[in-house]
């Protein structure tokens, strides 16, 4: 019998895990198209001269089962760690698999980090998710606390009914003064438009059920003595995290030398620029070699895209109708540029308690309208793996910007400038600290909900048409997904396939549910499961 094989768009995180369900669970080769010169995507590590980047960040957490199943499947879960820096403190530890490798002995391990994330604002740094505790009321000062409990009331008794807007949705949750203190700059910088611009679903899908009063409810339950409190918390407060040791393109690294074993195939350097179909199926895809030019044409029995959908249907032969054409060019993207900055130390310290220390933080979120940055990462807090020198700090000052403005079209040496001159000015680093630095530019890193985005379910209507495409991933289905519901959109589409459904209504629910990630340890393997229930009952710290 002829060998079925399936054309995958992509080798990203949806992208691989296609083509890794597919040698699993069918008799189908799938064959994947890249067009760049690495695997992951967004979600790819770069490594500059013995320095990692993860562009973007990516904490590994998912209630999917199956998902950190998959995971673990690839990178086994550390076990304690004879380095006795972080990654051996108690608060992560009790998460660890006491027969896992030790990541001083081996790379392919699975790390567990302890999440910590602050918000930048009037000099201080506050915990993300915001916390109710005394040291927020001390930085914020009391009238301003005040205000931000008596703006949370106001809009808990009189709430905003018709949610039009991200405004209107973080209103609702959090009082207009609190939106305004820790939101809206960010937001608006992440968006390049303000946020009654923007649908509300996009606070849905990111934000979910994440209030003013269920931060309250989880200060209080973490107050709590152990076995009293309850296991349900939510994403946005979920304490730790799993991390390969060298970053999230580790993960996809070894995904890939995988299907290659397995039979499967990963072109990198190979761009599909259009699809051939018949009105009800796909026939083939043009494939160009981008070293060469040439382009080739691939005949296959399914095709699975990541592609951007405003791509997809501007490269359709026959010709899409008019109408769908017009809403797929109408989409918007948010670009994405990290700026990475090497330096002998940090001149900010985050006070903890009475003493002073290290920031411990993965991410600071930089709500200040007098610089550009939206974002630091601090890659050595990540993993310590990331740096080649354990004496140097390594961070990436990171920029929203659209492809081809001023800010996407300034020189590296001018964005390095730039980004150091704005870590100086808020006080992270000096000048004088300076080693190195790198830029990359990231195109289409964000899916926007704006534009044309109300009428994306024409193009999904129509795309679902034809029985052998499946649009996956972030930028294949235009939503803002994790790598967890990137990967699940996946493997439900190879579910599709190993059970005959020729509804993908089930492809699209992924990442749409408000309760998606509620509860803190449904997806993890069982001893996880159980060190996260002790976790969540008082015994993380706050």
């Amino acid at each position: 019998m002829r060998q079925r094989t399936a054309i995958v768009i992509g080798a990203g995180p949806g992208g691989l895990t296609a083509a890794s369900e597919l040698l699993t669970r069918t008799d189908i080769r799938p064959i994947v198209f890249e067009m760049s010169d690495v695997v992951g995507g967004i979600s790819r590590t770069v490594n500059y001269k013995g320095n990692r980047i993860d562009i973007g960040g990516h904490r590994l957490f998912s209630k999917s089962r199956r998902v950190v199943d998959w995971w673990l499947d690839v990178l086994p879960l550390q076990g304690r760690s004879s380095w006795d820096g972080e990654l051996a403190n108690a608060a992560v530890s009790r998460w660890m698999d006491p027969d896992g490798p030790d990541p001083e002995q081996t790379d392919r391990v699975m790390l567990v980090r302890e999440r910590r994330s602050s918000i930048f604002y009037a000099g201080n740094l506050f915990n993300y998710p915001i916390c109710a505790s005394l040291d927020t009321v001390r930085k914020l000062g009391g009238r301003r606390t005040l205000a931000i409990l008596a703006s949370y009331l106001r809009a808990r008794a009189l709430p905003i009914r018709n949610e039009k807007s991200l405004e209107d949705f973080f209103i609702n949750r959090f009082g207009k003064v609190l939106y305004r203190t820790f939101f809206k700059d960010y937001t608006e910088k992440l968006w390049g438009i303000a946020c009654d611009q923007i649908s509300p679903e996009w606070g849905v899908q990111r934000v979910k059920g994440l209030s003013v009063s269920r931060a309250l409810l989880d200060a209080w339950r973490h107050a709590l003595p152990r076995g009293v409190a309850k296991s349900s918390t939510e994403t946005s407060l979920i304490r730790c995290f799993l991390y390969p040791k060298l970053g999230p393109g580790q993960l996809w690294s070894e995904v890939t030398r995988r299907i290659e074993k397995r039979g499967g195939a990963v072109q990198l350097g190979h761009k599909v620029i259009g699809l051939t179909h018949d009105g009800s199926a796909i026939t083939s895809a043009a494939v160009r070699d981008e070293a060469t030019g040439r382009v080739s044409h691939v005949d296959a029995d399914c095709f699975f895209s990541t592609m951007p959908i405003r791509d997809l249907i501007a490269g359709l032969t026959p010709s899409a109708p008019a109408e769908v054409k017009d809403i797929a060019a109408g989409l918007a993207y948010r670009d994405f540029i990290t700026v990475g900055l090497l330096a002998k130390k940090l001149e900010a310290g985050r006070k903890e308690g009475a003493g002073g220390g290290a920031i411990r933080d993965c991410w600071l979120y930089i709500h200040d309208p007098l610089v550009k940055m939206g974002r630091i990462q601090l890659f050595h807090n990540w993993s310590p793996y990331l740096l080649r020198d354990a004496a140097t700090v390594w961070i990436g000052v990171e920029y929203f910007c659209n492809e081809g403005d001023a800010l996407w079209n300034m020189s590296d040496s001018a964005l390095a400038g730039l980004a150091i001159g704005e870590a100086a000015r808020i006080g992270l680093l000096s000048r004088a600290d300076m080693l190195d630095s790198t830029v990359i530019r990231m195109p289409k890193a964000y899916p926007a909900y704006t534009g044309a985005y109300r009428d994306l379910g024409r193009i999904r209507d129509y795309a679902n048409g034809f029985d052998n495409l499946f649009l996956i991933g972030r930028n294949g289905m235009h939503r803002y997904n994790n790598i967890d519901h990137s990967m699940l959109s996946a493997i439900v589409a190879v579910d599709n396939i190993v059970h005959g459904m020729k509804s993908k209504d089930n492809i699209w629910q992924v990442n749409t549910e408000g309760q998606y990630h509620e509860a803190a340890c449904d997806g993890l393997p069982e001893g996880m499961a159980r060190r996260t229930q002790s976790l969540d009952a008082g015994a993380a710290p706050a």
